[in-house]
């Protein structure tokens, strides 16, 4: 099973250890994407920082975050587990996982993200600020710019299995399942059931409750039918559309399954 995730936009501080190294991350086939937004990034935060807060999307009160990035080549990395918080990492709650749930979500976690494209929790990362919405003056649009080295790595890294595409839109935007991948992929739509609408509380919280719930127990479903049939048994109310050649009974398709979990409350 491989869990796409979003990456958070508020971030913990960088640590005190040894600085990035990219041809340490995961997925190797990123690392010239990789170095070609760190390059810009860095450059243009060195620069003017009116110009950079502009850039990114930045108000006034975050212009320390330009400052954050100025220094991402020398400043601490820690784990990409510790380095991403906010409600879906909250729910999530990977330090307090036991061993062999930490073991899990090693090997199918995969975090988006609009500097690093995709990273595992164990990743070791500085703290950052750039989400994949950035449009760089000369690297242009991150979600286009993503979508030629995803193509080619991602097919390799979703293996035979479930893919569990928990990412947000523009996320998303950077490589979109395609052909045999697609018809094992369900993506997850948490809705407020007495109003049936997607509020983002709910939708973050319940996403990294669903993570942690197939981490802990262990269970790591084939295909998108036996993950609504999981789900279910883990206590979710699970509405389901399988695609039209897997509704047939003539395969898997080659569309993604769309999950809908309904959520009276999170606590």
């Amino acid at each position: 099973m491989l869990v796409l995730l979003p990456p958070s936009e508020g971030k913990a501080s960088s640590g005190r250890g040894a600085p990035l190294k990219l041809e340490s991350l995961s997925l190797p086939g990123l690392t010239a994407a990789r170095e070609a937004v760190l390059d810009e990034l860095v450059e243009l935060c060195v620069g003017d920082e009116d110009k950079a807060r502009d850039v990114l999307g930045l108000s006034e009160g975050l212009k320390g975050e330009v400052a954050k990035n100025a220094e991402l080549r020398t400043a601490g990395a820690r784990p990409a587990g510790e380095i991403y918080t906010g409600v879906l990492y909250d729910a999530l709650g990977l330090a307090s996982l036991d061993a062999a749930a930490k073991r899990r979500a090693a090997r199918s976690l995969l975090v988006f993200s609009g500097l690093w494209g995709a990273v595992r929790v164990t990743d070791r990362i500085p703290s950052y600020r750039c989400s994949m919405g950035v449009k760089l003056p000369g690297t242009g649009a991150l979600g286009a710019h993503w979508r030629t080295a995803m193509a080619s790595a991602l097919p390799e890294v979703a293996g035979a299995g479930l893919v569990l595409d928990l990412r947000s839109s523009a996320y998303a935007a950077a490589w979109k399942p395609k052909g045999e991948v697609a018809g094992r992929t369900a993506t997850v739509r948490v809705l407020h059931a007495p109003t049936r609408k997607v509020v983002s509380h709910f939708n973050k919280a319940t996403k990294g409750r669903i993570v942690r719930s197939l981490l802990s127990a262990g269970i790591a479903p084939r295909d998108p039918a036996e993950l609504v049939t999981v789900l279910r048994d883990l206590g979710y109310v699970v509405e389901a559309e399988a695609p039209a050649k897997a509704k047939a009974g003539t395969g898997t398709g080659t569309t993604a399954w769309a999950l809908d979990v309904l959520v009276d409350e999170v606590h």
